[in-house]
C-alpha cells in the first residue's frame, strides 16, 4: 500500500466514523500523510482544524486526479529568442562537461575500458529561468524528464 492509498483509507475511515475514539488519531494521520503530497497545505491545515471532511476529501481528490494545467501561452507556437539560443548553448556545454566528468572517473571504470557515459539528462544551468527551459521543451529541442531534469532531443535544433 502506498501513501496515497493509505491516505484514501484514512479519509474513508474518517467519513465512516466507525470508531469515535480513533477519529482524532485518523485526522492526525491524514494531515501528516497529506503533507507529503503537492497540495495546498494551508487549505489542508484549515480543513484539519475545522474537521471539514468535505474540504479535506476535495483536496485528496485533487491529488488523485491532477488537472492538466496549461497556460494560454502554451497553446501557440514558441517564438525563438536569443536568450533561448544562449540557454541551449549553455545546456549543451553543461551536458558535454558532465559526460566528460563521468567518463574520466577512475573509480567506476577500468582504465582501458573507454566506456562512454550513460548520462542523458541533467539539471539545466540556473543562469536561465524555468520559463526558458519550458519553452525549449515546447519547441521540441529539450525533453523534460521529470524533477527538474531535461534531456537533449537528438537531431532537434532551433
Amino acid at each position: 500500500m502506498n501513501a496515497l492509498e493509505k491516505l484514501r483509507q484514512v479519509v474513508e475511515d474518517i467519513r465512516d466514523n466507525k470508531d469515535p475514539m480513533k477519529l482524532q488519531a485518523n485526522w492526525d494521520l491524514a494531515v501528516r500523510l497529506i503533507s507529503r503530497f503537492p497540495a495546498d497545505q494551508d487549505a489542508a491545515m484549515q480543513a484539519y482544524k475545522d474537521k471539514d471532511f468535505d474540504a479535506f476529501d476535495a483536496i485528496l481528490t485533487q491529488i488523485e486526479n491532477p488537472a492538466k494545467q496549461q497556460d494560454d501561452a502554451d497553446n501557440g507556437p514558441v517564438e525563438v529568442t536569443s536568450e533561448m539560443r544562449e540557454a541551449l548553448k549553455a545546456f549543451r556545454k553543461r551536458l558535454k562537461l558532465t559526460r566528460l566528468d563521468d567518463e574520466s572517473r577512475i573509480g567506476n571504470r577500468q582504465l582501458t575500458g573507454g566506456l562512454r557515459s550513460e548520462i542523458d539528462a541533467i539539471e539545466p544551468p540556473r543562469e536561465f529561468s524555468d520559463k526558458v527551459w519550458k519553452d525549449l521543451a515546447r519547441a521540441g529541442v529539450l525533453k523534460h524528464t521529470g524533477q527538474g531534469f531535461y534531456q537533449l532531443v537528438e537531431g532537434a535544433s532551433l
